[in-house]
């Protein structure tokens, strides 16, 4: 209403200013957009200030404070029973009361009592409940006439769309403490391709929102064609709404408390924000400026070396519900086999593509992941490393990563005291090199074989007992030349330099 009165006002002044040729044009216009009767619209136009007054005296209250106290004290006695539970209980529990005392009613006030509806017992009962449970709803701000004129894009309405349309979501960082302020993540998620694009925003306003989505666009691979969003008041807004219009954009919403209706971005919220960031408290300037180095090179490495699924079909047989994908595929895969993507924007693709190292981009994702743990741990000692010794320290440090936990310093916890020392002497060290010379001659020799001859050569020196020692150590030299191939240095799992045959 508010936004009508403020129409009827604008216009009025220049309706009444106007000559009669120009009131007619915006009588027209103000007939078409508003639905009103011409009679009704002239009346509005004429005296904008005075149709709006209210006349009459205010609805008399027909329940009193005394009906509110008793209606307290039943709904006590009745265990804070629902509204209509309480309709069917009032007169057996009135006359309860009665009988033994608790309750001593007029005629009159009875039968406001019994009289009262389930409806309006729960409208009288909305602070006693709210205080009871200890909270108290929120009184959202309305945005009904914004979101009537959004329309509603369920999951079934997608089909098969051509690249271009994106689903969008707001990622909060806010370790699970919603008091103050935090860093939120923007995500863009492409239906087509599952191309997906993130943005940190230092607050949640939908200035930056709108802003935020104009410079991903110049990011984008294809044309930004339409934005389906949910219902968050960050989307559903005036400064998004005119940007898509003046863009040109398709802007759609899901429907309220449905995820599933944006389950492509909801997807990638956990597979690509949380994995790369985690659940830890993010806020201020540093957090935003480390975030966004962060997104900066894990959008490449989403994008072009992460394979996903994406569902082909789904088919429903009773409870049964059977789902079919398509094979994984990354998403400059399925941009590259588009057809609605023209060769210049395929063949760059392809260019920027070949240019990208996985590793590089990789170790870069970890040291902005390590730049974000310690914002959360200030206490955690800072690596001195960059540039190529980094890089060169971390190609040297894949095969045995996976000793140290979780890759992700976001995620890793704290490591437990390391076992460095041996508990026994090494019985072949002795023998060691006269082992390594067998394995060159024999590479196929088993450990077991390799054993079997130390005893003929060296009798009564090694018992059966050993061989599971000797098995381990024959394992590791052979990992240490296949390392030897693979990286160019044999360096073993333990840090020592293996001789090389």
């Amino acid at each position: 209403m508010a936004t009508k009165r403020e129409l009827v006002a604008e216009v009025g002044r220049r309706y009444r200013t106007a000559t009669r040729g120009e009131k007619r044009r915006i009588m027209d216009e103000f007939v078409a957009l508003t639905g009103y009767h011409r009679k009704h619209a002239l009346r509005l136009l004429n005296g904008a200030e005075t149709c709006y007054r209210r006349s009459g005296r205010p609805r008399s209250r027909i329940y009193d404070e005394a009906v509110h106290e008793a209606l307290i004290i039943v709904w006590e006695a009745a265990d804070r029973i629902c509204g209509k539970r309480l309709k069917a209980l009032m007169p057996i529990m009135v006359g309860a009361l009665e009988r033994h005392g608790h309750l001593v009613l007029g005629t009159e006030l009875r039968e406001l009592l019994l009289g009262i509806s389930a409806a309006t017992m729960d409208r009288l009962l909305v602070p006693q409940r709210a205080d009871a449970s200890g909270r108290r709803r929120r009184r959202r701000r309305s945005n009904g006439l914004l979101r009537n004129q959004i329309p509603v894009r369920t999951f079934a309405d997608w089909g098969d769309p051509p690249p271009g349309f994106v689903e969008a979501d707001l990622v909060a960082h806010n370790g699970g403490i919603s008091e103050g302020s935090c860093v939120h993540t923007l995500v863009l998620t492409d239906i087509a391709s599952g191309w997906t694009e993130c943005v940190p925003l230092l607050v949640r306003e939908q200035g930056l929102v709108v802003e935020a989505i104009e410079m991903t666009r110049g990011q984008l691979p294809f044309a930004l064609q339409g934005l389906d969003t949910d219902n968050d008041g960050a989307f559903i807004n005036e400064s998004l709404l005119k940007y898509t219009r003046d863009e040109g954009l398709t802007q759609t919403r899901s429907r309220a408390y449905r995820k599933n209706d944006q389950a492509w971005v909801e997807q990638k919220n956990g597979a690509v924000v949380r994995r790369l960031v985690g659940h830890g408290r993010l806020q201020g300037v540093k957090a935003a400026q480390t975030l966004s180095r962060l997104y900066s090179v894990s959008r490449l490495y989403v994008n072009y070396f992460q394979p996903s699924f994406k569902l082909k079909e789904k088919l429903r047989q009773g409870a049964k519900v059977t789902k079919h994908y398509h094979p994984p595929a990354t998403p400059c895969q399925r941009l590259l086999a588009s057809e609605h993507l023209g060769n210049d924007q395929k063949q760059t693709l392809r260019e920027l593509s070949d240019s990208l190292d996985p590793p590089r981009l990789l170790n870069e994702i970890r040291s902005a992941q390590s730049a974000l743990a310690r914002l959360s741990a200030p206490d955690e000692p800072t690596e001195d490393s960059s540039g190529d010794n980094e890089l060169a320290l971390f190609l040297a440090q894949l095969p045995t990563l996976w000793r140290e936990g979780d890759a992700r310093p976001t995620h890793r916890q704290p490591p437990a005291a390391a076992h460095h020392w041996r508990t026994r002497p090494d019985p072949f060290a002795s023998v060691w090199s006269e082992v390594e010379t067998w394995l060159v001659d024999e590479p196929d020799a088993t450990a077991k074989s390799l054993f079997q001859r130390l005893q003929r050569e060296h009798p009564s020196t090694y018992a059966p007992g050993q061989l599971r020692t000797l098995q381990r150590r024959v394992r590791e030299w052979r990992r240490a030349m296949a390392r030897k191939l693979i990286f160019g240095s044999a360096v073993a799992a333990d840090g020592r330099a293996y001789s090389n045959p």
